[in-house]
């Protein structure tokens, strides 16, 4: 049945052992609670949140509109159907230190492994967007220590993401990235690097795990995972892939209804009814049907 057999706290140990083995994680972003299902059966490492895509799933623009009841929900029922370690884009933690604390023990709550916070002024936006500000350093600063005084578990993964490449240079990310790190943080997100050569100056100027970000049609070159490897990064998002792939199929497939006059010609490209059935569980549902409702009058 749908739901994640492992309990949070073991999910977050076991992310934090996996980051502790040298390999790279991968984490394909879930646009809804089935794609977050088909990751974990294909065997990916982890599933990302994208707050990109949760503000694109309600018609809203990367613009810091979405609230933190909002992104707690939907983060939440993703995570619920996977073993798998989940990890969500918090934006800027949805307020000044005090609410980052709320934040933190409310997706805590949800059964998350982690979530990220950037230094962006608030509102923020989409980190591949030009005109970007961030807050000064001691201002991320208190972000980072309230969200990590905040934490129950200590192995709910705090992220400091900084935006400042694309502000004041790839020189003035790494000393960020370093000023987070000793806050507490217990990873480092640096956004919008352009190559591979930016993310190992990164991973130089800490001694705690990074982040990369391939998102498509943005600053940073797709790198493959190899080389992101051998780069010295952890883990890598896909933050947007999935959704991008999905909302692609799904204008051809109206273009076509309406040039056509029928969706025939488009059912050899479907996920067939019974795949759908089979990453459901239907037959794990009619079997807890059959157990517990098994009287006769």
């Amino acid at each position: 049945m749908l739901h994640a057999r492992t309990p949070a706290h073991a999910r977050r140990a076991a992310l934090r052992a996996a980051l502790r083995s040298g390999r790279l994680l991968r984490f394909p972003g879930a646009f809804n609670p089935l794609s977050a299902v088909l990751i974990t059966e294909l065997g990916f490492d982890g599933i990302y949140v994208s707050g990109a895509v949760l503000s694109a799933d309600l018609a809203l623009p990367d613009i810091g509109l979405t609230t933190l009841t909002e992104v707690a929900g939907r983060a939440g029922q993703i995570a619920r159907v996977s073993d798998l370690p989940a990890l969500v884009d918090a934006d800027t933690g949805f307020g000044e230190p005090m609410n980052v604390a709320r934040t933190i023990q409310t997706l805590e709550d949800t059964g998350l492994a982690g979530c990220h916070i950037e230094d962006q002024v608030n509102p923020k936006r989409c980190g591949h967007l030009d005109g970007k500000t961030v807050v000064p350093v001691e201002e991320m600063v208190r972000r980072i220590r309230a969200a990590v005084t905040a934490r129950r578990d200590e192995n709910f993964l705090i992220c400091a993401r900084t935006d400042a490449r694309a502000v004041e240079g790839l020189g003035g990310a790494a000393d960020r990235a370093r000023a987070y790190a000793d806050a507490g943080a217990d990873m480092i997100f640096p956004e919008a690097m352009a190559d591979a050569g930016e993310f190992e100056t990164v991973r130089r100027a800490v001694d705690v795990p990074i982040l990369a970000n391939m998102t498509e049609f943005g600053k940073s070159e797709l790198l493959t995972t190899d080389t992101l490897e051998s780069a010295g990064v952890s883990v890598v998002i896909y933050p947007v892939t999935l959704l991008r792939l999905a909302m692609g199929a799904v204008e051809d497939g109206l273009r076509r209804i309406l040039a056509d006059g029928t969706q025939a010609g488009l059912v050899d490209r479907m996920q067939t009814r019974a795949r759908l059935y089979e990453l459901l569980d239907y037959p794990g549902y009619n079997t807890f049907d059959t157990n517990i409702f098994n009287f006769r009058i």
